[in-house]
């Protein structure tokens, strides 16, 4: 069984909310038991630059603190907060969930819609999708991951998907991973027809590779 450490930039004292990201994982590969910690003070997550580096001294922290004898480290966030700063810190394998989506993504298809909760592209979106990405990478009218859980969240998600394919999309990638907890994936591939790649997914195909390394090549 591999540990692995899973850091939420959401600040809940809400045990399902807390391990709704875990649980997922853990539902779906065997091999994974999940430990999910939240940061302190933020209880809309991060959602624009000043909330992010804000958070970026927690995660490190809760990282070196809390997971240093883990097999592998989540950082459950599509904008990748501290993933290169921990990289830089700790010898064990860091996963970043915007990192991971973005990579995916181009699995299933060339031009790549963005469904997120901000204005600009996150870092890895950039680097690894860049030219490719169609539309606007924003919801209209979704200010934080909190909302997407709200009455109105769903239709203003799927009216934003729509949109991306009418524009060419033929991939749609989540750059938030409050999409994740509200399990809006499979309701958009139904209703849009488009494959989606949800960050939790893409975080946990790439942990669990990290993970498979070690037994591939019999290393101990």
């Amino acid at each position: 069984m591999f540990e692995v450490g899973l850091i939420r930039v959401l600040s809940t004292e809400d045990n399902e909310i807390l391990n709704s990201h875990g649980r997922i994982i853990e539902q779906n590969f065997s091999n994974m038991e999940v430990e999910s910690l939240a940061i302190k003070d933020q209880p809309k997550g991060i959602y624009d630059d000043n909330t992010e580096e804000i958070a970026k001294a927690k995660i490190i922290d809760l990282a070196k603190n809390k997971f240093s004898n883990k097999d592998v480290i989540i950082v459950s966030c599509a904008g990748d907060p501290a993933l290169e700063e921990l990289r830089n810190v700790m010898s064990i394998p860091i996963i970043g969930a915007g990192e991971s989506a973005a990579l995916l993504s181009k699995i299933y298809g060339n031009k790549v819609g963005i469904v997120g909760i901000t204005r600009n592209l996150p870092k890895s979106y950039v680097k690894y999708i860049g030219k490719d990405v169609i539309g606007e990478p924003f919801i209209p009218n979704i200010n934080n991951t909190t909302d997407l859980m709200k009455s109105y969240g769903l239709d203003k998600v799927l009216a934003h998907c729509e949109n991306l394919k009418n524009k060419g999309a033929e991939v749609l990638v989540f750059a938030c991973t409050g999409l994740s907890t509200t399990r809006f994936a499979p309701i958009i591939e139904k209703e849009i027809g488009l494959p989606v790649v949800d960050c939790v997914y893409a975080e946990a195909v790439f942990a669990n590779a990290v993970c498979l390394r070690n037994s591939f090549y019999n290393i101990k």
